[in-house]
């Protein structure tokens, strides 16, 4: 578990990246790969007509589950990739829990909300640019750990 040495009062709120595009469930992995060419971003959240998060697909997702798949990516969709329940945090939240929250679920980017709306991402380059390298490291090392 990521222990912090000195008590965090940073938020996400004030770690975040603002603006977070985001993908819809039926666009085809062509799409999304555009959207993240555009960008210059890894990792995508996928929304659905009613705004609620469904996922997040990453350019890893396209490659190795659909192309090396032997998977079209032209015809595979977004949330052909999504799986399970997003993994997310409300902007409000202590520094300390985001952390927590990506150790634990090993990911290296949260998508942000307010009230259940899309305001954000936080990524381990957030925190490695707000944080000190000893509570980074703990991180570094949790997210990265197998399962």
């Amino acid at each position: 578990m990521v222990t912090v040495r000195e008590p965090v009062t940073t938020t996400v709120n004030d770690l975040m990246t603002t603006g977070a595009e985001h993908v819809g469930p039926s666009d085809s992995l062509v799409v999304v790969a555009r959207v993240m060419r555009d960008l210059d971003v890894g990792a995508l959240p996928i929304r659905d007509a009613d705004g609620r998060l469904t996922g997040m697909v990453t350019d890893r997702d396209i490659v190795v589950r659909c192309i090396a798949g032997s998977g079209d990516p032209a015809s595979m969709r977004a949330s052909d990739l999504a799986r399970g329940t997003p993994v997310m945090i409300e902007s409000d939240q202590d520094a300390e829990t985001a952390l927590r929250t990506m150790a634990r679920h090993q990911v290296r980017r949260l998508p942000v909300t307010e009230g259940g709306a899309l305001v954000g991402i936080i990524a381990q380059a957030d925190i490695a640019r707000a944080l000190p390298p000893e509570t980074v490291g703990a991180v570094l090392a949790e997210v990265s750990e197998p399962d």
